[in-house]
């Protein structure tokens, strides 16, 4: 059974495991460090299995910012990212943030605007 859990805080470990099945590459560091200064986070699970995430990071203030969604390619095409996305924005207006951005490459652009969001002029710099 698919459960979602808002701020599950899941283990490095945990999070390590679906990254490498997500996007073929290790965690990298800690991400408890990113989670202490997030405005929230939600998990998808099957069983004690974290099978999905997202991360919502922010200003202090009034914007609010999606970042690592992602899913296990054996979970993949059944909606979850879109459940993620659909309840983290939900958190994020819940806890005071009035907009919410996402930056994406662009083969997720179609995936974002179906979850409501639009597309918006944006920079990047690499600082390493």
């Amino acid at each position: 059974m698919i459960v979602y859990r808002i701020d599950p805080h899941p283990s490095d470990q945990e999070l390590d495991s679906l990254w490498r099945r997500a996007w073929t590459a290790p965690l990298g560091r800690s991400y408890q460090p990113v989670l202490a200064r997030s405005l929230g986070h939600v998990g998808c699970y099957h069983g004690k299995q974290l099978v999905g995430f997202v991360n919502i990071a922010w200003d202090g203030g009034v914007h609010a910012f999606i970042l690592d969604t992602c899913t296990d390619p054996d979970f993949q095409r059944r909606g979850i990212a879109t459940e993620l996305v659909r309840q983290a924005a939900l958190l994020a207006r819940e806890r005071g943030a009035e907009w919410l951005h996402v930056d994406c490459e662009p083969h997720l652009d179609a995936f974002y605007r179906g979850c409501g969001f639009r597309p918006s002029a944006a920079g990047v710099m690499k600082l390493s």
